[in-house]
């Protein structure tokens, strides 16, 4: 069934937008990632402006993680008092990222800062996360104890020290607000969440207890993607409710089937798993960017 998508200006299957919302909410359900990362890219495939995937799923990031949140304040494991400060660079690094989407697509260069981003973030992620999940699997092999974290002292000694309660630390508050500016700059640029630099980093180098990274960084993600959302639709013009609604319907029906399978495999296994498809759509956003255009236009001067 095919639907017309008017912000889009194309044409597409129904059909085919809620098996990709469905892969990626599979995707989401087996290996706990917000899927934005890989979505993006695959709506890039189908012919989806890259203006119009980086608002709308941004907006389907803000939906799925506002659910996750409301399942971790249950728990009581959301730290407001560091996603506070999380939630100020987040804010200051959207407004910084609408900005320059809005520029360079004036500019015409939209599109290929967004796969240039997607190439370099995919391909250094799959590559980590290949050996990491490797050297996971040679240490359960070998029944070997993981070494324990080490945090970076300098971080720690940074002045503007703050008590956060929740977390059980006294740090700087310059590091949360730095990580949320990046954080935001990717959620408005390329249209993910930024979990998968948000986490770690709130694990690796702000120290925080691993219980409460989760509800805590989804607690940041919604407010900064739908921050992000907003200032695409007022500025860019550019969210496909039409689009967001199909792919969010997909990717909840497809979250729980994930999760089920997921129960039935090695953590080692689905990481390995993940880093080849995130290696797999690194490999043909490159070779897009290399090979020549089907099309070909040559701009001259006309003949009096």
């Amino acid at each position: 069934m095919q639907i017309y998508l008017p912000i889009a200006e194309v044409s597409v299957n129904a059909f085919l937008l809620l098996g990709l919302g469905g892969l990626v909410g599979i995707l989401s359900g087996m290996f706990g990632v917000g899927g934005g990362f890989l979505m993006t890219p695959l709506l890039l495939f189908i012919g989806i402006p890259p203006p119009v995937a980086v608002a709308t799923e941004a907006n389907q990031i803000m939906a799925s993680s506002f659910s996750g949140v409301l399942a971790h304040l249950r728990r009581k494991t959301v730290d407001f008092q560091m996603g506070g400060f999380l939630l100020v660079g987040g804010i200051a690094g959207a407004a910084a990222g609408v900005f320059i989407f809005k520029e360079l697509r004036e500019m015409g260069q939209v599109d290929l800062l967004v796969r240039l981003c997607y190439v370099v973030m995919l391909g250094v992620i799959g590559v980590l996360m290949f050996f990491e999940s490797v050297r996971a699997m040679n240490r359960s092999k070998r029944k070997i104890i993981p070494p324990k974290r080490r945090h970076i002292s300098w971080i720690h000694g940074l002045p503007f020290k703050i008590r956060f309660r929740a977390s059980t630390l006294y740090i700087s508050a310059i590091p949360p607000v730095v990580v949320g500016g990046i954080v935001g700059l990717l959620a408005a640029i390329m249209g993910v969440g930024g979990g998968f630099v948000l986490v770690p980093a709130m694990i690796y180098l702000l120290g925080m207890p691993t219980k409460v990274v989760i509800g805590t960084s989804l607690f940041q993600i919604v407010f900064v993607t739908g921050f992000a959302t907003v200032l695409h639709a007022t500025t860019n013009f550019s969210v496909d409710m039409a689009l967001a609604v199909l792919l969010l319907t997909g990717g909840v029906i497809g979250a729980q089937i994930g999760a089920r399978m997921a129960v039935r495999m090695k953590a080692e296994i689905l990481r390995v798993l993940l880093s080849a498809i995130v290696l797999a759509v690194c490999g043909k956003l490159a070779l897009d960017l290399l090979l020549e255009p089907a099309e070909q236009f040559s701009i001259a001067r006309s003949l009096p």
